[in-house]
Order: structure tokens, then C-alpha cells, then sequence
């Protein structure tokens, strides 16, 4: 009896606190009603956009590719982990003795070398690791038999390669935003970290540089070092219709490096001559500032140094040493086109690495990862050919990128033309 006087109670309070709630809110409901009809109307003349779920990329993955991509990218991930710790290791032990000898700080061996290290080389051997995570996957489903389960359940050959496209187009992104954006900065700190306490053969200064610096204007420069951003001998010519108008000459030139212009020069014991016809004045002084259009980078070339560009800077450097005339550019446009080139390379070998191992073979997925790997060195020591025909032998920059993947996309053709069907 005492339950239903409780149950009694309890109900009464919520019906109390239900008509306080109407009384005091009951001004929403009409409103509520109204906003309901604008919604219904609008979902009614709005259902042609009902189209766009069809171009929903994540409706075209079932579960079967699912599973492919999550097996892809653990195997990959797996190899990237295996052979850069191989890496290290061997790195670590050809270079012990030189981090001893010029006495490297632990904390610098860490952070500004292999931390850098690791992503640089992971990323330009990432076509192997897909290569690589492609065999030993695919050669796994082979060898459990569900690849034939797979096929034998309706599935086509071309339509198994879909989640292993899907994941290359994921890892080629990666890869392509790594060697364009990011691995640059890094690589500026692993060289220095290399040129202080690894090889010490850094090209520091330059002998009788002349360059174009602007349309009609020349630079030259006697001898310029490096270390100091400094010049000696500078003489800076403007010539209008192929005459001589102003010849400024300095004993130092110094570049600011605190500046907010990039081009910012400091001239110490200058002298102008301006030529106007038969006549000419002389303006000379002690110290001037001024802007002239180049960078230490223009004046001195260190190997490897167009790796420490971003690919817009690249870019924009290239485009910059073009207009002014300079043919020294190709090592930079080589560069500039295999981090594109290099992107799509994972997908040629990806065919070609489940074209060979998605037939079982008795002597398990030794043979397909054997032949997988030759072609992957193949494919590596090609891109090294065609960078050094581009660069001694005047060879297309653009064609010495890209050739490695043309020639390899045949392969890949062939090998899909003998998968199993």
C-alpha cells in the first residue's frame, strides 16, 4: 500500500512540473511546429541532392576491402619499421667512429640526425616498402587459398585491386606531402648536423661568380664566402639597349641576414659611374644599403642542396635561374620532378607486386619476393641513370623523371596481362 502511495506521489510531482514547464514554454510550441513545416518543405525540395550520396567515396568500400587495406598498411608500416632499423643500425656503426672523432652530442646524433634520417630515407625508399608489403601480403593470401576464395566468389581481378589502388592513392599523398613540405626543413638540419661533426666538406665560398641578377643587370663577385655571407671584388653592371649606362663597383659586399627583404646587401668603399652619352658621374662612399636580386644561395652550390628546398621553392628558384639566364638548374628541376614522379611509382609496382604473387606457388612467396625485389632495385638504380643522363648529358629533366615509370608501367601491363583470371 505504502508503494502505491509512493509511485502516487512521484507521478503527481512530474505532472505538476510537466504543466509549470507548458505554462512557462508553451509560446514555443507553435513556433516549433513551424520551424517542423520549414524543415519538411525544404527536405522536399531539396531531395534531388540525394545524388550526392552517390559520390560518396566510403560507399564503394565493402568489407572485403576493408580488410585488404587495413592488411596493406600494417605490412607496410611493418617493413618501413624492419629495414629502417636495419638501416640504422648499419649507419650507426659506419659512423661511430666519425661522432667520436669530432665529438657529436648525444642529444644531436638523436634529434637533428637520425631524427631527420629516419623519415628522409623512409620516404625515398617508399615505393620498395609497398613493393615489399604488397608480396608478402598478397603472397599470404595466396598461400592460405583466399585469393582463389576471393575470385572464385565472383570477384574479378581488376576489382581485387581496389582497395590496393584506394590505399596508394592514401600513401603517394603521404608521400608526396612529406618530400614537397616537410622532409626539406629536416634535411637542412641533418646536413648541417653532417658538415659538423660526419664529412666537414662543405662547399663554404666561391671564385669569380658572374650571374644575371635581373633583366639587363649583371653581377660579379671576385670571391665570396659563406661562413660570413661576405663578398670582396663586387662590381654590378646595367646595361639598357645593350649599353653600359651604370658600372657600380665595391671592395665588400655583406648580406643582411636580419633583414626583412631577403635581398638586402650592405657595400663597403663603393663608387658608381653613371654614363649618359659622352658624359658620365661618379658617386662614391664609405658604406651604402641596397637591393640587389640574389641570395647566398645564387653564389654558392653544396651537393645535395636542392634537396633542401620545398617544392614551391623549388619551383620558384628554377623559374628565377631561367629568367636569368643561368643553365644551372638542371640537378633542381630533377629534383623537383621525381618528387612527382616518385609519387605514382606506387601503383605501378603495386600491380606488378599482386600481379606476381596472387597465383599460389609451392615454393610459397620466396620466387614472387625474390623477382619483386630485383625490380625494385631495377626501378631504384634506373631513377639513379636517368638523374645523372639529365644532369652530364643534357637529357630532358621532365623525361629522366618519369622514365623510370614509363618503362616500369609496361612491366606492370605485362604482368597484369598474365594474373590470374
Amino acid at each position: 500500500m505504502m508503494k502505491d502511495f509512493k509511485y502516487i506521489r512521484k507521478y503527481r510531482r512530474r505532472l505538476k512540473m510537466g504543466r509549470a514547464i507548458a505554462h512557462r514554454f508553451g509560446w514555443l510550441i507553435p513556433i516549433l511546429h513551424r520551424i517542423a513545416k520549414v524543415l519538411g518543405w525544404m527536405g522536399h525540395k531539396l531531395r534531388f541532392l540525394k545524388v550526392l550520396r552517390y559520390l560518396n567515396p566510403l560507399r564503394y568500400i565493402k568489407r572485403l576491402d576493408w580488410y585488404i587495406i587495413k592488411k596493406f598498411v600494417g605490412y607496410y608500416f611493418f617493413s618501413i619499421a624492419l629495414i629502417i632499423t636495419i638501416a640504422i643500425v648499419f649507419d650507426f656503426n659506419e659512423n661511430l667512429a666519425k661522432f667520436t672523432e669530432y665529438h657529436a652530442p648525444t642529444r644531436a646524433i638523436i634529434f637533428d640526425y637520425y631524427a631527420n634520417f629516419v623519415p628522409y630515407f623512409a620516404n625515398l625508399f617508399s615505393a620498395l616498402f609497398v613493393f615489399v608489403a604488397v608480396i608478402l601480403f598478397t603472397s599470404k593470401l595466396a598461400g592460405n587459398s583466399e585469393i582463389i576464395a576471393i575470385m572464385a566468389s565472383g570477384v574479378s581481378f581488376k576489382r581485387l585491386l581496389r582497395p590496393y589502388l584506394i590505399t596508394c592513392v592514401m600513401l603517394s599523398a603521404l608521400s608526396y606531402a612529406l618530400s614537397a613540405y616537410v622532409i626539406p626543413h629536416g634535411t637542412v638540419v641533418r646536413q648541417n648536423f653532417e658538415n659538423m661533426y660526419k664529412n666537414k666538406k662543405k662547399n663554404t665560398s666561391a671564385e669569380n661568380v658572374q650571374l644575371q641578377v635581373d633583366k639587363g643587370v649583371i653581377a660579379y663577385i671576385q670571391h665570396y664566402d659563406n661562413n660570413v655571407k661576405r663578398g670582396y671584388g663586387f662590381c654590378l653592371d646595367k646595361f639598357q639597349d645593350k649599353k653600359l649606362v651604370s658600372h657600380l663597383t665595391a671592395m665588400e659586399i655583406q648580406y643582411d641576414t636580419i633583414s626583412d627583404s631577403k635581398y638586402h646587401w650592405k657595400l663597403s668603399s663603393w663608387k658608381v659611374r653613371q654614363l649618359k652619352g659622352m658624359k658620365e658621374h661618379i658617386t662614391s662612399g664609405a658604406q651604402k644599403d641596397t637591393l640587389i636580386m640574389m641570395e647566398p644561395t645564387d653564389l654558392v652550390y653544396s651537393k645535395g642542396q636542392q634537396e633542401t628546398f620545398t617544392s614551391p621553392e623549388l619551383k620558384d628558384y628554377i623559374s628565377k635561374q631561367i629568367n636569368r639566364g643561368s643553365g644551372n638548374v638542371v640537378q633542381y628541376q630533377v629534383e623537383y620532378y621525381k618528387r612527382i614522379a616518385s609519387s605514382f611509382a606506387s601503383f605501378i609496382l603495386t600491380i606488378i607486386g599482386v600481379s606476381l604473387s596472387s597465383r599460389k606457388r609451392k615454393g610459397g612467396m620466396g620466387m614472387a619476393l625474390g623477382i619483386g625485389l630485383a625490380l625494385s632495385f631495377g626501378y631504384i638504380m634506373l631513377q639513379t641513370v636517368s638523374a645523372t643522363f639529365a644532369i652530364q648529358a643534357n637529357f630532358p629533366p621532365a623525361l629522366a623523371a618519369w622514365m623510370p615509370n614509363i618503362i616500369f608501367a609496361f612491366v606492370a601491363y605485362f604482368c597484369y596481362r598474365k594474373a590470374p583470371r
